[in-house]
């Protein structure tokens, strides 16, 4: 197990009266011998040394092989990346749920996710598993510094997306519907690709709640949005909320964590 696993930087939000998420830090010395095969997850976890903030709405409180040894190493540390990624979501929904009050469990067995008793919709993210995030210490040990999410509501089917890299333009290009890449192609450089990352976590939402395929998903067409997108980015607020008709579903963005929600 991963005794050492920690949260810092705990961020709640509410979002309406049974709609909640949270985001996190998460960082763990992970020595590249003695590697940890076990994914479980066990309260005693949680760490004391925490950072939270609150945020309010609705007046409610809330990597090149030059070895087969490098080769090895590099796999390692990805999978020891995924298991503490799969930890620290688990850790943050039940930081979350202590929050609330709430005793309940994950029933994972299928998607959509949901808590056994009261039946809250779960939804989880977190920083793609590669070697750019990884730190050495002064120990000489690795630290992997993942950020996760989790978003719980009551109502419906949630999605959340948390994503710290850009979206390369030409991956949109191969992706996107064709109406999203007419529009965008009319923006400036950095607007365009800022909107490109917030489309993409938008679809990764959908693709989470409607369990689409990723091409089709990431091929449906959002274009109606990018107008809203472009105003909602412009002011410095902590958290921007669209509606999408179409949809009947919100679209959160709150862009000091580097999260869209869709819920």
């Amino acid at each position: 197990m991963m005794q050492d696993s920690s949260l810092d930087h705990i961020q709640y939000t509410q979002l309406d009266p049974m709609t909640w998420c949270a985001t996190a830090q998460v960082s763990a010395p992970l020595p590249i011998n003695n590697l940890n095969q076990s994914g479980k997850l066990s309260p005693s976890f949680i760490s004391n040394r925490v950072n939270t903030h609150e945020i309010k709405l609705h007046n409610f409180k809330w990597y090149h092989q030059t070895s087969q040894t490098t080769l090895l190493s590099v796999r390692e540390m990805a999978y020891k990346q995924r298991q503490q990624q799969r930890a620290g979501v688990r850790l943050l929904l039940q930081s979350l749920l202590n929050k609330l009050n709430v005793s309940d469990n994950l029933d994972d067995s299928s998607f959509p996710y949901r808590l056994n008793t009261s039946q809250y919709f779960v939804c989880f993210s977190h920083t793609a598993a590669n070697s750019k995030s990884t730190n050495i210490k002064p120990n000489n040990e690795k630290y992997f510094d993942d950020k996760v999410a989790v978003i719980i509501s009551r109502y419906r089917a949630v999605g959340i997306d948390i994503e710290v890299n850009d979206v390369a333009w030409y991956i949109a290009q191969r992706f996107y519907h064709r109406n999203e890449i007419t529009i965008l192609r009319t923006l400036p450089v950095i607007q365009r690709d800022n909107i490109v990352k917030l489309l993409w976590q938008i679809k990764e939402s959908f693709i989470k709640i409607y369990q689409y395929k990723l091409a089709q998903g990431l091929g449906m067409d959002y274009s109606f949005l990018i107008s809203e997108l472009i105003n909602g980015i412009k002011d410095d607020i902590p958290l921007v909320v669209i509606t999408d008709s179409e949809a009947n579903y919100h679209i959160a963005l709150i862009p000091s964590q580097q999260i869209v929600i869709v819920y």
